[in-house]
C-alpha cells in the first residue's frame, strides 16, 4: 500500500493504431518520472520479449507504477498499462480499459486515424472512460497537424483545443501529457473499508513462483497472508506476495482500493486464474463478482504437428509451457493420417499463430508443421443435433447434413477516398454484404461490410494494403452465424486422401480453390519414378487434377542397333516396374505443400 491517498491516483493506459508510438511515449514517461536511471533504459522497455522488440510490435500488455511530482509540487501515483495495437490482440486491450478511469489516444500526426483508432476509442467510450487525444511523430517532415486534429475532431467528436502534440521518439511534448492526466483523468473511486473486490487482467507463469497474477483492486484491500478466493474456479489461495512493478517489481505488505499490483499466492495452475475473473476474501467473500469483462475465443484454428514423430512428447511441454503464459491460447491431441499425432491449436488471428509457431521454433527448439487454418463453423444435421467443427476431418457425412452456418464478421476499413472503388471490388470478391460508406471528411472514407470470416482470414489484410499502397486500415469484430452452402474439400495425392491438406469452403469457390492448389503442389510435390496424380475432389466428384511427371530412365540408351523388339522388350520391362512401384510407392509431402493452401488466391 502507498503513502499516497485515493485522490492523487490514477490509472491510465495508452490506446492506438499498430505502430503509432504507444510503446516509445510509454518509455519516455518512464524516463521522465525517473523510474529507471539512464543505465537501466532501453527501447520498448515494456516490451519483454525478444519478438516484440524485432518485430516492434507489442503483444501482451504490460502494467508500471510511476511516482510523479507534480507542478503544485505534490507526489502523484500513475499506474500506467501499455497495449497492443494489432486487431489480434484485441482483448488485451478490452481487460486493460477494465482495470483504468482514462486512456491516452495516441494518433500518428503522418497518418491520421486508422481503424484501430476507432475501434479502440469505441471500447474505451464503452467503459465510461475519460479520453486523452494526443498527436504523435509531430517531429517528422511528412506530419501534418491541422489536417489530422481536424480529423480527431470530425471522426472521433473531441475538441481541437484538447489536443496535445508531442514527439515520444525525442520528448517534446511528454512533460504536458503527466501534466493533463492530473487534470483530465479522475481519481480512482474504492471503498477500502469494503468487502474484497478485485480484477485479474492478466496472468502468467513464473518457474520458481506459480502464477503470477495481475489485479486491479476496486474495494477493499489485500494483505499478505490473507486467505483469498477466486470466484470463476472457487478455488482458495494464501496470498505469500503482492508488490507493483516499477518497472522492477517492488513488494508491498498490502495494496487498497485503486491500486494496480501483482498477486503471488502458489497456484499451480494458469487456469486456476481466468482473465476477467474476480479475486476476494475467501473469509468474508463478497456477493457478486465483477461485471462487463468477456473472456477471449479463440478465432482460428489449426493443427501443429512435429516435423518428427520422436518429438511429440517435447512439442506438447512445449504448448503446455507456451499455454502458461498465453491464456488466449488454447491445444488438445489430434490425429492425422498424414502427419501422426500432433495438437489441435486455437488462436485470436493469424498474428497470434504465426506468433506462437515461432516462439515454438525459437524458445522451445521444436521444428513444426501447421496444418491450413480454419474457423468454427456450425453444422445442422438432419435429426435435429448440431455440432461445432474447428477441422475438415470432423466433418459428418453429407447426407445427414442439414445445413452448415459460417461465422461472419463486420468489418471497418478505414481508407483515401481515391482507393474506395478497387477497395469495394476486393469486399464483393470475398462475398461481402455492403452495410454503409461513411465519409468522414472530404478525403477520408470508412467502408462497413459484412463479411464471412473464413473470406478475409488468409490474404484479404496483405491484399487490400497492397491495393490501397497501405494506406487503408482494418479493423473486424464477430457478428453471428450465418446459412451458408459450405462444402469439403478434399485433396488426393494418387488416390490416397491428405486430410491435412483438405479444407472447407463456400462451393461457388470450390473449383477455382482446387484448381490452384493442385497447381501449386504439382511444383511442390517431387517426382517421383512414377506419374503421381494430384486430385482435388467434393464427396466422390472431381473437380480438378494435375499430374507430376514421372522421372524417366533412358533403358533403350544400350541398344545401338539391332531388331526394334528389343527395344520394346526393355520398355514393356520399365513400364510394368513402373506399375508395381505406383502401386507400394508412398509420396513424402513437404512441408511447403501445407503453406501452398495458405496462399491461394
Amino acid at each position: 500500500m502507498s503513502d499516497i491517498p485515493l485522490e492523487r491516483r490514477r490509472n491510465f493506459c495508452i490506446i492506438a493504431h499498430i505502430d503509432h508510438g504507444k510503446s516509445t511515449l510509454a518509455d519516455r514517461l518512464i524516463e521522465m518520472t525517473g523510474a529507471l536511471s539512464n543505465r537501466e533504459m532501453r527501447d520498448q522497455v515494456l516490451d519483454a520479449m525478444d519478438l516484440e522488440r524485432e518485430r516492434g510490435i507489442t503483444i501482451k500488455a504490460h502494467s508500471v507504477r510511476l511516482l510523479y511530482r507534480a507542478r503544485d509540487g505534490l507526489d502523484y501515483e500513475f499506474n500506467l498499462i501499455d497495449t497492443p495495437g494489432h486487431v489480434d490482440f484485441h482483448y488485451e486491450v478490452s481487460r486493460s480499459l477494465k482495470a483504468c478511469e482514462g486512456a491516452v489516444l495516441l494518433v500518428d500526426a503522418s497518418q491520421g486515424v486508422q481503424a484501430q483508432t476507432l475501434a479502440n476509442v469505441y471500447m474505451a467510450l464503452d467503459q465510461n472512460l475519460e479520453i486523452l487525444p494526443v498527436l504523435n511523430k509531430i517531429d517528422l517532415p511528412n506530419s501534418d497537424v491541422p489536417r489530422v486534429s481536424r480529423q480527431v475532431e470530425q471522426i472521433i467528436g473531441l475538441p481541437k483545443e484538447s489536443i496535445l502534440t508531442i514527439s515520444a521518439k525525442t520528448g517534446e511534448g511528454v512533460g504536458e501529457i503527466l501534466e493533463a492526466v492530473l487534470h483530465s483523468f479522475p481519481s480512482p473511486s474504492g471503498d477500502e473499508g469494503g468487502q474484497l473486490q478485485a480484477l485479474i487482467f492478466d496472468s502468467w507463469f513464473n518457474t520458481y513462483q506459480g502464477v503470477v497474477v495481475l489485479v486491479r483492486v476496486f474495494n477493499g484491500v489485500i494483505r499478505v497472508g490473507q486467505k483469498i478466493r477466486l470466484m470463476g474456479t472457487n478455488k482458495d489461495f494464501e496470498v505469500l506476495n503482492l508488490g507493483a512493478f516499477t518497472p522492477k517489481p517492488v513488494n508491498f505488505p498490502v495494496l487498497s482500493a485503486g491500486e494496480v499490483g501483482f498477486v503471488i499466492a502458489g497456484i499451480k495452475d494458469v487456469r486456476d486464474a481466468q482473465i476477467g475473473d474476480t479475486l476476494t476474501d475467501a473469509i468474508n467473500p463478497c456477493k457478486n463478482p465483477l461485471e462487463g469483462y468477456r473472456k477471449a475465443k479463440p478465432m482460428v484454428f489449426s493443427g501443429i504437428y512435429p516435423v518428427q514423430a520422436n518429438q511429440y512428447e517435447l512439442l506438447k511441454e512445449a504448448l503446455e509451457k507456451l499455454s502458461l503464459n498465453d491464456s488466449a491460447f488454447h491445444f488438445e491431441p489430434e490425429t492425422s493420417a498424414a502427419l501422426g499425432f500432433g495438437f489441435r491449436c486455437g488462436f485470436l488471428g493469424l498474428l497470434h499463430m504465426e506468433i506462437v509457431q515461432e516462439r515454438l521454433e525459437r524458445e522451445y527448439g521444436t521444428a513444426v508443421i501447421c496444418t491450413s487454418p480454419t474457423v468454427v463453423y456450425r453444422v445442422y444435421l438432419t435429426n435435429g443435433e448440431m455440432v461445432e467443427i474447428d477441422n475438415p476431418s470432423q466433418m459428418p457425412p453429407e447426407g445427414t447434413i442439414e445445413k452448415i452456418e459460417e461465422p461472419h464478421v463486420a468489418v471497418m476499413i478505414h481508407l483515401p477516398s481515391d482507393y474506395v472503388g478497387v477497395v469495394i471490388r476486393l469486399c464483393e470478391q470475398r462475398r461481402g454484404i455492403q452495410k454503409k460508406i461513411d465519409y468522414v471528411t472530404t478525403d477520408r472514407v470508412v467502408i462497413h461490410y459484412d463479411i464471412p470470416f473464413p473470406e478475409i482470414m488468409f490474404d484479404f489484410y496483405d491484399k487490400l494494403k497492397s491495393i490501397s499502397k497501405g494506406y487503408a486500415s482494418l479493423d473486424y469484430t464477430f457478428l453471428d452465424f450465418t446459412s451458408s452452402n459450405i462444402v469439403k474439400l478434399n485433396v488426393l495425392i494418387n488416390g490416397d486422401p491428405v486430410d491435412a491438406l483438405s479444407f472447407l469452403v463456400h462451393r461457388d469457390q470450390a473449383y477455382y480453390r482446387g484448381r490452384e492448389l493442385v497447381a501449386r503442389l504439382r511444383e511442390i510435390i517431387p517426382r517421383q519414378q512414377y506419374e503421381v496424380a494430384l486430385q482435388a475432389a467434393i464427396g466422390s466428384r472431381v473437380v480438378a487434377r494435375e499430374t507430376v511427371k514421372a522421372l524417366r530412365k533412358d533403358v533403350i540408351a544400350k541398344c545401338y542397333g539391332g531388331d526394334i523388339t528389343r527395344k520394346r522388350k526393355l520398355l514393356e520391362k520399365q513400364k510394368e516396374g513402373k506399375k508395381k512401384m505406383k502401386q507400394i510407392g508412398r509420396v513424402e509431402v513437404p512441408q511447403e505443400a501445407f503453406l501452398a493452401v495458405l496462399k491461394i488466391d
